[in-house]
C-alpha cells in the first residue's frame, strides 16, 4: 500500500509540475493535437460519407441486378437487349436509358432514367414509379422524381419541369415519386418516351440482368462477351461505383495526407513543449533518480504526460472534426468542390473505426513527441543534472551525420519508384524522408552556416553569435518547427502556383477562338444538329467556325469512360491546334488514322506515341495510330482527340456540342451573338462565352477545388509557428541562469533583449533558408511524382517569388518578435535569483 501510494505521489508530483510550469504551452499542445485530429477526422468523414452515399445510391439504382451491361455514354444498339433477354441463363433483362438532361434556366442537369416499368419491378425497384394512375407510367409526358430531386427542384405532383434536348425544350409533368426514398437526385419515365424525348431512338444506356436460380453470375459474365459489340462490357453492378470511386481516390488520399501533416506539426509542438517542461524540471528528475526512481519509470511518467495531452487533444479534435465535416458538406458537397459525385447528397454519420483510428493517432503523435525528451531526461546523469548549467546537455546534436544523409538518400530514391495501386505512396514517403533527414542534419548545417558569419561589432549581437556557435544543438527545437512549417508552406505554394499558372497557360492554348457557343451549359442532352450548324454559316463578321463533338467510350470496364473529342482540325497540320507534350510525326503511309491522347491515356492504358491502338466506335473496334500526347487538365479519366470528319464517317454522328467562332478583324462578339440568337433561337438554350470568361470561371473552379487544400496548409503552417514560439520559450527558460549572470555583470535588459532578438533572427534565417530549399525539393516531388501519379498530368514549375519573399519576411519578423516575448522571463527578477543555485 505504501509502495502504491509512493507511485501515485511521484506521478502526481511529475504531472503537477508539468501543469504548474507549462499551463499555457500545454493548452497550445492540446489545441495543436486537436486541430490535427479534427482535420484528419473531418476529411475522413467527408470522404466516407461521399463514397458510402454514392455506392449506396449505385446499389439502390442497380437493385437486384446480378450483372450490368454498359458501354459508351451515348448508348448502344437496343438489339442487344433482345439477344440477352432470350438467353436461357437470364431470368430478367431490364433495359435502361440514362440521360443527363439540362434543366432550362439552370446550369445544372437532372439524371433521367427511362425504364420498362414491368421489367424494372423485378430488377430495380428503386426505378419503379409510384403512380396514382398506373397509366401515367406509360404516358410520354409524365415524369416521376426521387424525393431528393423534388426537393432540389422545389416541385410537387402536377408541376412542370422543362428540360433541353438539342436546342428545343421538353416539358414534362411531375406525376409522382419513385418507390424508393433515395437521397440521389434523379427522375424516371417510360423508356420509349425517354428515347423519343431525348433523341435516343434505338439506343440503350445499360441492361440490368438477373440470372436464373442455380446459374453462376461470374460464369455467365465470362460467357456473354464474345457476342458483345466493341466497347460494351458485362460487369457486376459494383464495378461502376468502384471505377468512379477510383477516379476520386487520389484526391481524397491527398487531402488525408495534408490533414496528417497538420497532425505531424502538432506533434512537433508537443515535442517542443515537452522539451521545455523536461528542461525546466531537469534537477527535479535528477533528485527523483537519486532517491531511487528507475529510468524506465521516469520515461513512463513523461510518456503518460504526453498521452494525457494527446487524449485531451483527441477528444476535442474528434468533436470539432464532426462539426467541421457537417459544415464542409453543406458548403462544398461530398467531393469538397472537386465535382466527382454528381447528384449525390451525402450526410455525415459517426464511424466507430475512424473515431478510434484518429483518436489513437492523436495520442500516438503526442506520445512520440514526448519520447525524445523523456529518453534524454532518463539518460542524464543525476549528479551532473543537479548542477547548474547542465540544461545545455539536453540540446546535444547527434554524434554522426550518416542517419540524416541516409534518410535524404532514401527519400530521393523513393521519389523514383512507381505508384502502388494508382497511389503515389512512395512520393509521400519521399517527402517524409526528406523532411526527417533535413531535421536530423539541421544542427550540423546550422553550425556550418554560423561559422561563416563575420563577427559583428555590436556586443549583444556578437554574444548571440558566439552562443549559437558554441551550442548549435540548442537551436534544434526551434529549427524543427521552422523548417517543417516553411518547407510545407513553400512546397505547397510552388505546387499550387505551378498548377494554376500551367492551367492558365493551357487555357490560353486551347481557347484560340474569339467566342465560344455551347448547346446548353450542363448535361449531355443538348447538341447542335446539322441544320443548327448550317445556321452558323455566313454569319456577318465571322471568319471561321469550328465544331466539337464530345462523347465517351468504354475502353476498360475497371476504369471510368474515356472522353472522345471529335473536333475540326487544320487539314495541313492538325497537331498545330493541340497543346502537345509529345509527338510522333513519322507515321507511315499505310498506318491507321491518327489520334492524339492525353497524358492519362499513356499512364492508364499505355497509349504511347507511335503505338497502334484500337478504340470502340459505333460497336466496332477501329484501329488508330497515336500521333501525339496532349495535356488535358479537364479530364482526369483520360481523353482522345480525333478529326471530326473521321469520327462522323465511322459513327454517322454529325452533331456537335460546341462551336468555336473566329471573328473577322474589327467584328464584335456582341453583334455575332445577337445574330446567332436570331438565327438559332433565343430561348436560353445557347451558352455564350469569350475566352477571358472561360478562363476566369475555370480558375474560380480551381481555387474552389483547392480551398480545402489552402485551409489544411494554413492550419499546418499555423501549428508550426505556434511550435516555433514554444521552442524559443524552451531555450530561454533553459538558459535563465546564464541571463541572470549577464545581468549581474552589468548587461541591461535592452541588451539582453537585443541578444535574444539576434539569436531569434539568426535561427529563423537559417530555418527559412533550409526550409525554402527543402520546400523547393519537396515541391518537385509534389509536381513530378505525386501529382503525375495521382492525376496523370504534367505541369511546368512556376515559383511565386513575390509571395515567398513576403511570407519569409513576415515569418522572420514574427520569429524575432516571438523571441522578444519569450525574453521577458529572462529579464525578470527570477532570472537574477536563479544564479543563487550556483552559490
Amino acid at each position: 500500500m505504501i509502495l502504491r501510494s509512493g507511485r501515485v505521489s511521484v506521478l502526481g508530483a511529475t504531472l503537477g509540475g508539468a501543469m504548474q510550469g507549462n499551463r499555457g504551452r500545454l493548452l497550445l499542445s492540446v489545441l495543436a493535437i486537436a486541430v490535427g485530429v479534427a482535420l484528419g477526422f473531418a476529411v475522413q468523414l467527408i470522404n466516407q460519407a461521399a463514397i458510402s452515399e454514392f455506392s449506396g445510391s449505385m446499389a439502390t439504382l442497380s437493385g437486384d441486378a446480378d450483372l450490368e451491361v454498359r458501354g459508351p455514354r451515348y448508348g448502344f444498339d437496343e438489339t442487344l437487349f433482345v439477344a440477352l433477354a432470350q438467353d436461357a441463363d437470364v431470368a430478367v433483362a431490364s433495359p435502361v436509358v440514362e440521360v443527363d438532361a439540362r434543366i432550362k434556366g439552370s446550369d445544372d442537369a437532372l439524371t433521367i432514367f427511362g425504364v420498362d416499368a414491368f421489367r424494372a419491378a423485378a430488377v430495380t425497384p428503386a426505378l419503379l414509379p409510384d403512380a396514382a394512375d398506373p397509366l401515367d407510367v406509360l404516358r410520354p409526358d409524365k415524369l416521376f422524381l426521387s424525393p431528393a430531386a423534388a426537393a432540389w427542384l422545389s416541385v410537387r405532383p402536377g408541376d412542370a419541369v422543362t428540360l433541353q434536348t438539342g436546342l428545343r425544350d421538353v416539358t414534362l409533368t411531375v406525376a409522382g415519386f419513385v418507390a424508393a426514398h433515395s437521397s440521389q437526385r434523379y427522375g424516371v419515365m417510360d423508356i420509349a418516351a425517354a428515347q423519343q424525348a431525348f433523341d435516343r431512338g434505338g439506343r440503350l444506356s445499360r441492361i440490368d440482368l438477373r440470372v436464373r436460380p442455380g446459374v453462376d453470375a461470374a460464369t455467365l459474365r465470362t460467357r456473354i462477351p464474345p457476342g458483345m459489340p466493341a466497347g460494351v462490357a458485362v460487369e457486376a453492378p459494383q464495378a461502376r461505383a468502384d471505377a468512379t470511386a477510383r477516379m476520386s481516390r487520389a484526391y481524397r488520399v491527398n487531402l488525408n495526407v495534408l490533414a496528417l501533416v497538420a497532425l505531424f506539426t502538432g506533434g512537433l509542438l508537443v515535442f517542443s513543449t515537452q522539451a521545455l517542461s523536461v528542461v525546466r524540471r531537469r534537477a527535479q528528475f535528477a533528485l527523483l533518480r537519486t532517491l531511487g526512481l528507475p529510468r524506465r519509470r521516469l520515461v513512463a511518467l513523461l510518456l503518460v504526460e504526453g498521452a494525457g495531452v494527446g487524449a485531451a487533444g483527441s477528444l476535442l479534435g474528434l468533436a470539432a472534426g464532426f462539426a467541421l465535416a457537417v459544415a464542409a458538406l453543406r458548403l462544398f458537397g461530398g467531393d469538397l468542390g472537386a465535382g466527382f459525385f454528381h447528384g449525390v447528397v451525402p450526410s455525415v454519420s459517426i464511424d466507430v473505426l475512424a473515431l478510434a483510428v484518429f483518436g489513437t493517432l492523436g495520442i500516438a503523435v503526442a506520445v512520440l513527441g514526448s519520447l525524445v525528451p523523456a529518453l534524454e531526461a532518463a539518460r542524464a546523469a543525476p549528479a551532473a543534472a543537479l548542477k547548474a548549467g547542465d540544461e545545455q546537455a539536453a540540446f546535444r546534436p547527434l554524434r554522426h551525420a550518416w542517419p540524416g544523409v541516409m534518410l535524404l538518400a532514401a527519400g530521393l530514391l523513393a521519389a523514383l519508384l512507381p505508384p502502388v495501386y494508382g497511389l503515389p505512396l512512395f512520393g509521400y514517403l519521399a517527402i517524409a524522408l526528406l523532411l526527417f533527414g533535413t531535421l536530423l542534419l539541421m544542427p550540423r548545417l546550422a553550425h556550418a552556416l554560423l561559422a561563416r558569419i563575420p563577427a559583428p561589432r555590436f556586443v549583444p549581437a556578437a554574444l548571440a553569435l558566439d552562443q549559437l556557435r558554441g551550442a548549435p544543438g540548442q537551436a534544434t527545437a526551434s529549427l524543427a518547427g521552422i523548417v517543417a512549417s516553411v518547407s510545407l508552406m513553400v512546397s505547397m505554394a510552388i505546387m499550387v502556383a505551378s498548377f494554376r499558372d500551367s492551367l492558365d497557360a493551357w487555357l490560353v492554348r486551347v481557347l484560340p477562338a474569339d467566342m465560344y457557343v455551347r448547346a446548353g451549359t450542363a448535361g449531355d442532352s443538348a447538341y447542335f444538329s446539322v441544320d443548327d450548324q448550317r445556321k452558323f454559316a455566313n454569319l456577318p463578321g465571322v471568319h471561321r467556325v469550328e465544331f466539337l463533338r464530345v462523347q465517351s467510350v468504354l475502353v476498360d470496364p475497371a476504369q471510368p469512360r474515356v472522353a472522345l473529342l471529335a473536333r475540326d482540325l487544320p487539314a495541313d497540320d492538325p497537331a498545330r491546334a493541340l497543346p502537345l507534350v509529345a509527338e510522333f510525326p513519322a507515321r507511315a503511309a499505310g498506318d491507321p488514322p491518327p489520334v492524339w491522347v492525353s497524358e492519362a491515356m499513356v499512364d492508364l492504358y499505355g497509349f504511347s506515341p507511335g503505338k497502334q491502338i484500337t478504340l470502340p466506335l459505333a460497336g466496332h473496334p477501329v484501329p488508330f495510330t497515336v500521333a501525339g500526347v496532349w495535356r488535358d487538365y479537364a479530364r482526369q479519366q483520360g481523353s482522345v482527340i480525333m478529326a471530326r470528319a473521321q469520327y462522323a464517317a465511322l459513327t454517322g454522328d454529325t452533331s456537335a456540342n460546341d462551336a468555336a467562332i473566329i471573328l473577322e478583324p474589327g467584328a464584335r462578339s456582341a453583334d455575332v451573338r445577337r445574330e446567332l440568337e436570331a438565327r438559332v433561337g433565343a430561348g436560353g438554350q445557347l451558352a455564350f462565352a469569350v475566352p477571358a470568361e472561360i478562363r476566369a470561371a475555370s480558375l474560380h473552379v480551381f481555387d474552389r477545388t483547392f480551398a480545402v487544400t489552402y485551409a489544411l496548409e494554413a492550419a499546418a503552417v499555423g501549428l508550426g509557428l505556434v511550435g516555433l514560439s514554444s521552442s524559443f520559450g524552451a531555450l530561454v527558460f533553459a538558459r535563465r541562469r546564464e541571463f541572470g549572470m549577464l545581468r549581474h555583470v552589468g548587461m541591461t535588459r535592452r541588451q539582453i533583449a537585443a541578444m535574444l532578438a539576434t539569436e531569434g533572427a539568426l535561427v529563423s534565417s537559417i530555418g527559412l533558408v533550409a526550409g525554402m530549399l527543402l520546400g523547393w525539393v519537396m515541391s518537385l516531388v509534389l509536381i513530378f511524382v505525386v501529382n503525375r501519379q495521382s492525376f496523370h498530368w504534367s505541369m511546368e514549375v512556376h515559383v511565386p517569388w513575390l509571395l515567398l519573399v513576403a511570407l519569409a519576411a513576415a515569418l522572420l519578423v514574427l520569429a524575432t518578435a516571438t523571441t522578444l516575448v519569450s525574453a521577458r522571463g529572462a529579464m525578470s527578477g527570477d532570472a537574477i535569483r536563479a544564479v543563487k543555485d550556483d552559490w
